[in-house]
């Protein structure tokens, strides 16, 4: 399998990249400067504490609307009779209102990460690592309101949409990435990526701890007071700390189409051989991955909550944090096969590992055999870090924030296509196989394992 090289050519003239990557050298000479890692570690800590306890909540909330206790009141034995069946109601309405509330926020992210990416290639990537912070932050607060104020838990909504309004998670995404793809080099660009992705890892894997102690000890309010100070850490850092790494020649309007046509220009563009069809490819690649994570993630906690698992949160938390930790252990895994396999066979070793997990997962009855599952995961998250790394290389200094608002639009794609899939397959395959949905994440893997093999 060939490493796809990616030809060198003279950026525009008008952006003035030289003067983009001298300041980009200063910042790689300065050695480990305050850069986008600590953003990305409280950002993805604060995201990982509220959505499992989101959603716990929810299924809380619809459970005492409809009168259901079962599994909390009589232990770890599964559902029978009507019970069985107001149990499946239950899980039913909590993934719907995890659709709707997904959806609203997809609606209005998807316009606002198109005019927040291109626009940081102007202006630099300090503003787009702080308005999503702020997004998120008024998100948290609306949250806050809602449980104490015990308001229908379709309001969630109104804070889905602030955040989306301001870029919301996939923009900090794109900033961070987009800022690394400007401090580093060519060769280096996959491990820098795999080490922020590995600050995601570490991030999710104290989140899901303590976030699954502390709602099990006081409950789904106090937790998200943390959540709240993270978002606002997290917009006080990117602000007080971050350097900027693009050099910023004059004031740029943020309400444009000349934003969205750079992105249309980055997919369109002949002017190498091969590079549009390689970009779209990669692109559908991410999509693919990230979809099957995104959706996983969706009725993974629904699926432990529910017999014959029947997770506490305390033992959810150490699921989270265990699948955290393959942030961890595929950038280990990651730095030693670059020793000896290309690029692309890493990613599809990642793949392997991550069809491994979740077949166990679709068959697991019993606590160990769903910790098997997440054990044979340890590299499935190898593969993105090489994806993002690919389309990155493929794009010119002064498209990297087009680029990476590109993608983060196909992740908002993904989070709406995974909930939608996958919160819909569960509750309708829930009758002849409750894992099904873990199968069939498994099986669309193989798409992005043809498409990385063929490059």
């Amino acid at each position: 399998m060939a490493e796809i090289e990616e030809p060198e050519s003279p950026p525009p003239p008008e952006l003035r990249p030289g003067r983009a990557r001298s300041l980009g050298a200063r910042l790689r000479s300065c050695g480990y400067c305050p850069t986008v890692e600590p953003v990305m570690f409280l950002a993805m800590m604060a995201l990982v504490l509220q959505t499992p306890l989101t959603t716990q909540y929810i299924f809380e909330r619809v459970s005492a609307e409809l009168g259901f206790s079962g599994n909390r009141s009589r232990g770890c034995n599964r559902s029978r009779g009507p019970d069985a069946e107001l149990e499946q109601e239950v899980e039913t309405l909590t993934a719907h209102w995890n659709l709707y509330i997904n959806l609203g926020g997809f609606a209005v992210g998807l316009f606002s990460a198109t005019l927040l990416g291109p626009w940081s290639d102007r202006v630099g990537r300090r503003p787009i690592l702080i308005l999503p912070a702020i997004g998120l932050a008024l998100q948290t607060a609306v949250y806050l309101i809602v449980m104490y104020q015990e308001l229908p838990v379709g309001y969630f909504l109104i804070g889905r949409l602030l955040s989306g309004l301001l870029g919301d998670f996939n923009t900090i995404l794109a900033g961070c990435f987009s800022y690394i793809a400007d401090v580093s080099d060519k060769r280096s660009r996959t491990f820098r990526v795999a080490v922020l992705e590995a600050c995601l890892g570490m991030a999710g894997m104290f989140g899901s701890i303590i976030g699954g102690q502390w709602s099990k000890a006081r409950g789904y309010t106090s937790p998200f007071w943390l959540v709240l100070a993270l978002n606002l850490a997290t917009a006080g850092y990117a602000f007080m700390f971050v350097r900027e790494s693009v050099t910023v020649n004059g004031p740029s309007k943020l309400f444009t189409t000349e934003h969205y046509r750079s992105v249309y220009r980055l997919y369109s563009s002949r002017r190498e051989p091969g590079r549009r069809h390689r970009l779209w490819l990669y692109a559908l690649s991410l999509f693919v991955v990230v979809t099957v994570h995104f959706g996983v993630k969706d009725v993974l906690v629904l699926f432990e909550l529910s017999s014959p698992l029947c997770w506490g949160s305390d033992l959810i938390g150490y699921g989270m944090a265990v699948e955290h930790l393959t942030y961890l252990t595929s950038l280990l895994g990651l730095k030693m096969m670059q020793r000896c396999v290309e690029d692309s066979w890493i990613a599809e070793i990642g793949l392997v590992s991550n069809m491994a997990g979740l077949v166990v997962f679709s068959v697991a009855v019993t606590s160990p055999l769903m910790f098997t599952g997440y054990g044979l995961r340890f590299l499935a998250m190898a593969t993105t870090p090489v994806i993002r790394a690919k389309l990155s290389k493929l794009a010119e200094v002064t498209e990297q924030g087009a680029l990476f608002a590109s993608v983060a639009c196909v992740e908002s794609a993904c989070s709406l296509v995974s909930t939608a899939v996958f919160s819909s397959l569960y509750p309708a395959t829930l009758y002849f196989m409750k894992g099904f949905s873990f199968l069939f994440g498994a099986a669309m893997l193989f798409i992005p394992t043809g498409i990385i093999g063929r490059g």
